[in-house]
């Protein structure tokens, strides 16, 4: 049985912050706690509510804004000797540099942040971080090397009743059964993590999953109008809590449902807008796929072959230096595909 989703996250004087409590609210409560904790001189709350203010900028896209404060937060930690406040710290500058794909300062920032959850006696960032390391694995498309964490990390939170961290366990594995095209086992475990989140009035998980679903009706049913209302549905929420990274990804998922549908024209918008949201927020992993997109809806439209073949070229070696393996085979896919047959790339 779960229990109402929380967010750990908001720490301190900002316990009372709601999981779904819109990022710009977020960001103006913990910056007013965060100047009456640095003029007492608190470290240890201005440590807590510092995170708070990096884990909004980063969501919110604000890369730059989210690295000064992650780093100021553990600072303070670090003054205050709070070790499980470091450990948070340094799982929400993991976390950023995994957004930035930097991929292997994420995995040794997340790292330290486990062990020193570990030895702070603070099991939820020792958790959250090691979530993070699967899912930066997964990402990267190493399935076999995290596969396994990531079903020990569900079971862990299954245990717990901590509905949250059960929803994103579960969305990580059904994405890896989603790519490897076991679709009705993503299917079911979308589901199960969207229903999960939906009794917990867990909207973030939720928006992620009905994402999910959208992809795997698309792809499996060919069923473009259920998987466009679920997506709908999923950016009400994405906007209502100010989610930039989860609407730029919605609507790169958009564009793909409309690309599988043979509509071009309109995917080719969603991938323009998706690709210019990305690059505001310094997403390459996002902007590489939203690129993609993009190129496979111009090639359909007519766009020059040459300059298609650059295209793709240059987006396998900008994904191949990123370390994006699953996102590097998507693109050898499409260079196949564009080049032999004129139906839509799936």
């Amino acid at each position: 049985m779960y229990g109402k989703a929380f967010a750990p996250e908001y720490q301190g004087a900002l316990t009372t912050l709601s999981v779904n409590s819109s990022l710009t609210e977020v960001l103006a409560a913990g910056t007013e706690q965060l100047r009456t904790a640095e003029r007492a001189g608190r470290h240890g709350e201005a440590a807590r509510s510092g995170l708070a203010v990096a884990e909004a900028h980063r969501r919110l896209g604000s890369i730059a804004e989210a690295d000064r404060a992650w780093k100021a937060s553990y600072r303070a930690a670090r003054q205050a000797g709070d070790t499980a406040a470091m450990a948070w710290a340094l799982w929400s500058g993991g976390t950023l540099a995994r957004q930035r794909g930097a991929f292997a300062l994420a995995r040794r920032l997340l790292e330290l942040a486990a062990d020193l959850g570990e030895r702070g006696g603070d099991v939820v960032v020792r958790g959250y971080s090691l979530a993070g390391l699967a899912e930066t694995g997964r990402i990267q498309g190493d399935y076999e090397a995290v596969g396994r964490l990531h079903e020990q990390l569900l079971a862990e939170a299954r245990r717990r009743g901590e509905a949250r961290h059960t929803v994103w366990a579960l969305e990580g594995i059904a994405q890896m059964h989603r790519n490897t095209g076991r679709h009705d086992t993503a299917y079911a475990l979308f589901e199960e993590a969207a229903e999960i989140a939906a009794r917990a009035d867990d909207r973030r998980g939720h928006a992620w999953a009905l994402r999910g679903l959208a992809d795997v009706v698309s792809v499996r049913d060919g069923d473009t109008g259920r998987a466009l209302a679920l997506l709908s549905q999923a950016e009400e929420s994405c906007r209502a809590m100010k989610l930039s990274s989860a609407l730029a990804y919605n609507h790169k998922m958009r564009g793909n449902v409309l690309y599988r549908a043979g509509r071009y024209e309109e995917a080719r918008g969603l991938y323009e807008q998706a690709l210019a949201e990305f690059r505001t927020m310094s997403e390459p992993r996002g902007e590489a796929l939203a690129r993609l997109g993009l190129a496979k809806s111009l090639a359909r439209l007519g766009r020059d072959r040459a300059e298609t073949e650059a295209e793709l070229a240059d987006l396998a070696r900008t994904l191949e230096r990123l370390g994006l393996r699953h996102a590097r085979e998507m693109v050898s896919r499409a260079q196949q595909e564009l080049g032999t047959r004129a139906e839509a790339v799936r």
